[in-house]
């Protein structure tokens, strides 16, 4: 299909994504708009910030053939909605203009001010740096690292993504697409997040517009058909939740609960609903003056209307992890059908649809009256937000990054406390683990008990919100984590600082063990320790390892012998030492020259080539046959490989074999890896065989159409028992459900 085909479809089943500025869109609406919530605000900086980015754009055009200056005037549009200030709302104006039109940062900054530079500077680095491959988690990464500063970056960022994706049709459709999955992927989340539902929702709706056009029109379709018939049914239900109002002489709307068309098809196609019993697509709100009359009213409507089991939430006592507030509840309305109420104040209103941009309005206009914001609460709403900056910076690799930040922004929170009351944000199902890594990575790793309310609990006990909980830690110095933690763990934090401790405590034991073996054995063949430790580093970056300690390491877990380190360091003593003449390394046994590099021995002569066969890959411990080949020595069989069966057809070639000892021995293996496809599976496999010093020499991909991902690596090893540790640690990760040894072609 060409692009213009598929333009032209979503055109017809899309209209929304091809939307222009409207045309009396100018400052003076703007500032119109900003005057609503900022009646005393300072006008003349948003005049002076809209001359500056008018004259600076001047010339640009948008992809929709409209001058650029409409695209940060809609941005602003959106943000003075909001209810942000004239400073943001300059910021807004200006956001592209550094990066677009080479307006200097400092020029900026003498004209507007430091805050609003602060602003524009944010935006910026989000989207200056490309980086490839990784483009989408650095991005992602910068952002976090921006709005750590001021959050208000990001919520101009999210701004300026929905109103891109307002106009999403003017784009080519590959584009349109990925920047589609890229929204509802991260921004969408983020903007759930901050609580921000005006823009998370339709930033949901345009994205999956733009991905599933067919069926965000057929969900759109389903919806039509039954408006007349729901709304003449809403219309009946809120006469008589009205009455109720007014018998309780409370003072109340109620009205209508728009329905997204997203929610549908997450329920529909995501959890396997029927389009007629999705409970909440007819729902209704009731917004009220107090706390008291929400209750009031709610145990009116349970007296009327008989209540759904286990639908009934109180997010009043207990908000959601974004501040969001109100009471929920599904009854059986009028005719038997099931009816989602939504009970909640004007202010908890204003917060669940502005989010964290509503306490900007609050906070200027407490300062505006004289009053005090509440900067503890403050800083507890925005708590996820340190934490986020802090395990970024602890997480190299941007593809884990990422995957890491999506269960984030898409967790539940329970919030518990510390025995002098501070509160600790965790994700759901957090352990008292996860409580000791949040207070402190050092406190985490000497765990050894905990209180939950006062009583003692295992460690992997589920922390609830309003608990309060107690850790003991361990006076021992070299007090560590446990590996079983890594199976109980919830937050991304933990998980991170328990693998780092394990894979620096298990580098250091290898680095010492291999020191050790490399010492004795010079020791043991009486060779100069002082100019042999000399050379260690030359013969490290020969034989591939970045430093003497990476080689110490390999040494200790075995990936290579101390044979074969002393014969590197010697041949380049022979090479450089003319004067003392060569280093007389011990000659290797001439019982077996060759088999030793295998590890086999060959009954009869242990002077005779011998090869592991590449078809089963026998390793230390397998039954195994030797064939006599011609012309290259004897190849080695797993007793039960395929092709020995053919073999024994020729009986007389047949040799007896068996394992022998040997330092040397490096043998090929190839494991394979069943899993559920997810993201970030095959850097979690990639990363736990790093971890394990396997050195990958290919690997091979498919996924089903069940979404099972099968993978295939070949690395080497050097023995048997390292591979046992390899197969336990990959089957531990999410997703994988087998991994086993491959022993034939």
């Amino acid at each position: 299909m060409t692009d213009t085909t598929t333009s032209s479809s979503l055109r017809r089943l899309v209209p929304r994504i091809f939307s222009r500025a409207p045309r009396h869109a100018d400052v003076a609406r703007l500032i119109a708009i900003v005057r609503q919530n900022h009646p005393r605000g300072d006008f003349g900086v948003i005049e002076r910030a809209y001359a500056v980015a008018e004259q600076k754009h001047r010339g640009q055009k948008r992809q929709s053939g409209e001058p650029y200056i409409t695209h940060p005037l809609a941005v602003a549009e959106i943000l003075a909605g909001l209810g942000l200030g004239p400073r943001a709302i300059s910021a807004a104006l200006l956001h592209d203009t550094v990066e677009d039109t080479g307006y200097p940062l400092e020029d900026l900054r003498e004209t507007f001010g430091d805050e609003v530079a602060l602003l524009v500077d944010g935006v910026t680095k989000l989207d200056k740096v490309k980086y490839g491959e990784s483009a989408q988690a650095e991005t992602v990464r910068k952002m976090i690292v921006a709005m750590s500063k001021d959050i208000r970056v990001l919520v101009i960022k999210l701004a300026d993504r929905l109103h891109n994706a307002r106009t999403w049709g003017f784009v080519p459709p590959e584009k349109a697409k990925k920047k589609a999955t890229e929204t509802l992927e991260i921004y969408a989340p983020l903007a759930n997040r901050l609580g921000i539902q005006a823009i998370k929702s339709e930033l949901e709706e345009l994205s999956f517009a733009v991905l599933y056009p067919k069926i965000y029109n057929e969900i759109d379709a389903l919806v039509k058909q039954r408006t007349p018939q729901r709304e003449q049914y809403l219309r009946r239900v809120i006469d008589d939740v009205s009455t109720d109002l007014q018998q309780l002489r409370i003072r109340g709307t109620v009205g209508g609960r728009p329905k997204q068309l997203y929610s549908v098809y997450q329920k529909m196609v995501v959890r396997g609903r029927d389009f007629d019993d999705i409970y909440d697509l007819i729902g209704i709100r009731v917004i009220v003056q107090t706390v008291r009359d929400c209750y009031a009213i709610l145990g009116a409507l349970h007296a009327r209307w008989t209540p759904l089991p286990g639908r009934f939430k109180d997010y009043i006592a207990t908000p959601k992890f974004n501040l969001y507030r109100s009471l929920h509840t599904t009854v059986i309305g009028p005719g038997g059908r099931t009816v989602e109420i939504q009970i909640r104040t004007e202010e908890m209103h204003h917060q669940a649809e502005y989010g964290v941009a509503a306490h900007w309005k609050y906070k200027e206009r407490m300062n505006a009256t004289g009053g005090k914001t509440d900067e503890r609460a403050s800083s507890q709403d925005m708590a996820w937000l340190a934490r986020i900056s802090d395990w970024q910076a602890e997480t190299k690799d941007p593809g884990e990054f990422l995957d890491s930040l999506r269960f984030e922004i898409g967790a539940k929170e329970v919030y518990v406390f510390t025995p002098k009351g501070r509160v600790i944000g965790l994700p759901a199902g957090a352990t008292t683990v996860d409580f000791a890594y949040a207070v402190h990575t050092e406190i985490g790793h000497r765990t050894m008990g905990a209180k939950v309310n006062g009583r003692l609990v295992p460690l992997e006990t589920e922390l609830r919100s309003g608990d309060v909980v107690e850790v003991f830690t361990s006076k021992n110095p070299d007090a560590g984590p446990s590996q079983d933690w890594l199976g109980f763990v919830k937050s991304t934090r933990a998980r991170n600082k328990i693998r780092g401790w394990f894979t620096k405590e298990r580098r250091d034991e290898a680095i010492e063990q291999g020191k050790d073996a490399l010492l004795r054995a010079m020791r043991r063949h009486h060779l100069p320790l002082q100019r042999l430790k000399d050379s260690l580093g030359e013969a490290a970056h020969m034989l591939r390892y970045d430093d003497v300690s990476a080689l110490y390491a390999a040494v200790g877990e075995g990936h290579v012998s101390t044979q074969s380190v002393l014969e590197k360091v010697g041949s380049l003593l022979d090479q450089s030492d003319t004067a003392t003449g060569p280093i007389e390394l011990p000659a290797t046994p001439r019982r077996r020259p060759r088999g030793n590099e295998s590890g086999v021995l060959v009954r009869g002569d242990d002077d005779i080539l011998v090869k592991l066969a590449k078809c089963c890959t026998p390793v230390p411990g397998d039954d195994i046959v030797g064939f006599i080949t011609r012309g290259s020595g004897v190849s080695v069989h797993r007793a039960d490989c395929t092709n020995v069966q053919a073999l024994k057809k020729d009986p007389e070639r047949l040799i007896e074999v068996e394992w022998g000892e040997s330092d040397k021995s490096v043998f090929l293996v190839h494991i394979q890896v069943e899993a559920l496809d997810r993201a970030a599976l095959i850097a979690d496999i990639t990363r736990v065989l790093s971890e394990h010093h396997v050195n990958i020499l290919s690997a091979n991909v498919t996924t089903t159409k069940e979404r099972l991902a099968i993978s295939r690596y070949v690395f080497e090893m050097g023995n048997s028992v390292h591979l046992d540790r390899v197969l336990n640690a990959v089957r531990r990760i999410d997703g994988v459900y087998d991994v086993y040894r491959v022993t034939s072609a």
